[in-house]
């Protein structure tokens, strides 16, 4: 059985604002329809993605800013992030953890390490280990997203 995660719903104050913001970080609009004075949806997809965000008037009841953990992969976590700065997103520096491979969690933008021993390291993992490097940024309403350095699939991944 195969089950593919199509559409993440973002909480937004500010459908404009949200839609300029996720524009000038390269995502493609999909759809943008009003449908009354208290409904508007709009879907957007990152590049080279098939799991796209909706987000608009009327979408979902949680306040703004409360999605948390946001994974986008990329090929090189360093050249994504120049873009993306380049595109105007806030960003945090590239990192990774002295704890092992997988991040210990993410609040507004900013990672937030939990546990004896983790700590946040700035720059890319040495050997550059897939799962190992990361770069965080928040949508204008404090939605927060994370960039993850993937370059090989672990097993049954």
């Amino acid at each position: 059985m195969d089950l593919k995660l199509e559409a993440i719903v973002l909480p937004v104050s500010d459908v404009d604002r949200a839609k300029r913001f996720y524009e000038a970080a390269g995502f493609r609009l999909d759809v943008d329809n009003t449908f009354s004075d208290e409904y508007r949806l709009v879907h957007m997809t990152p590049p080279g993605s098939q799991c796209s965000i909706i987000f608009g008037k009327g979408t979902i009841s949680t306040a703004p800013g409360t999605v948390q953990g946001l994974y986008l992969i990329v090929a090189d976590v360093e050249k994504a992030r120049e873009e993306l700065v380049g595109r105007g997103v806030g960003m945090s520096e590239v990192f990774h953890d002295a704890g092992g491979l997988l991040h210990h969690g993410h609040e507004g933008g900013e990672a937030v390490h939990r546990g004896a021993g983790q700590e946040r390291i700035e720059g890319p993992e040495p050997g550059r280990t897939s799962y190992a490097s990361y770069a965080t940024f928040s949508d204008p309403d404090g939605n927060g997203w994370l960039l993850q350095e993937i370059t090989e699939r672990l097993p049954g991944r």
